[in-house]
């Protein structure tokens, strides 16, 4: 469904600004504000010489954003103005990331439970390519190789590339868009919470689209505006950061995936899990009360590498196939 008001938010403004970005899914440019800036023009990315930690995959900016806006054709919202994609790809190029791989052992259960349903659409993967598109430092990489899959990932970050070479996994590193890869190579692509961070989201499904073989399957894994926690939440959702560049609903991102040439073949909430220690840090960027009193409970009682599902709903899976 698209959101036909702001998320729970009634006071936010309607003034017709004017606006550089045309939505990446109608291409109109008739937006409304959906949330207003919350960024001192020292917290830029591209002023701010600290601004590679906002754009790391473990981030704790939450709540510090740009101009957020909702396109009044077809309800897509997202960061407006949007950043220059070479700027983007600098930011990521430089990003280093220590905390990520102290939490690997929680990203590795997690991607072990994302695994089992998406072989069910791909089938087995024995003899079979896959590319894990933002793939970090290769976690998913490595799990899928270890379930047979001829594994690959590329990755923009000079630093996470390394970090998966030294592991011994297939790495690229760029962009999909300029990796160079032959048309129709891949039976699966993944895209794990990196479709929201790409300048021109519609261009990168459409790359996706072509390094897949005929029948085979994308995964797209991102946040749901329009799941019940963000509705609740408001303009408090923590995924509103300045690194998120567009905020798909189910509706939007299914939109655009068959406008880039994919049939869709099911969406669906799934959760994630991540250690107790470290859930307890990301509280602490959220609430510093709640956050320090939940890591002393912890670190009392040694539950740091307690590890545990977490599913709020605002995080989705969609898998489309391009057709045979």
């Amino acid at each position: 469904m698209i959101l036909e008001e702001p998320v729970a938010v009634a006071s936010m403004s309607e003034t017709h600004a004017p606006r550089s970005s045309a939505c990446n899914l109608c291409g109109g440019t008739d937006v409304v504000e959906f949330i207003p800036s919350t960024l001192q023009p020292s917290d830029q990315a591209q002023l701010n010489p600290g601004a590679y930690s906002a754009y790391a995959c473990t981030s704790s900016g939450y709540g510090h954003h740009g101009p957020i806006v909702r396109c009044r054709r077809c309800g897509l919202v997202y960061a407006d103005p949007r950043p220059d994609n070479d700027d983007v790809l600098n930011i990521y190029s430089a990003v280093k990331d220590p905390l990520y791989v102290a939490e690997r052992a929680g990203r590795i259960l997690t991607f072990e439970h994302h695994l089992q349903p998406m072989e069910r659409f791909t089938g087995p993967p024995e003899g079979r390519r896959l590319l894990d598109v933002g793939a970090y430092t290769g976690v998913f990489v490595e799990i899928a190789a270890a379930h047979g899959w001829d594994a690959w990932g590329v990755e923009p970050s000079a630093w996470a590339v390394e970090e998966a070479r030294q592991a011994g996994l297939q790495m690229i590193l760029g962009t999909l868009e300029d990796a160079g890869l032959p048309a129709g190579s891949f039976r699966a692509v993944t895209m794990w919470d990196v479709i929201e961070h790409v300048t021109d989201p519609l261009s990168t499904l459409r790359a996706a689209w072509q390094v897949l073989a005929p029948g085979g399957y994308l995964v797209v894994h991102t946040m749901d505006l329009d799941s019940l926690f963000a509705r609740v939440m408001g303009r408090r959702w923590p995924w509103f950061m300045e690194m998120h560049l567009t905020y798909f609903t189910r509706n939007t991102l299914a939109r655009m995936l068959e406008k880039a040439g994919f049939a869709v073949t099911w969406m669906g909430a799934q959760g994630r899990y991540l250690h107790a220690g470290y859930l307890a840090s990301r509280l602490t960027a959220l609430s510093p009360t709640i956050g320090r009193l939940l890591e002393s409970v912890v670190r009392r009682a040694h539950l740091g590498s307690l590890p545990l599902r977490i599913n709020l709903g605002d995080l989705f899976t969609a898998y489309a196939r391009r057709p045979a």
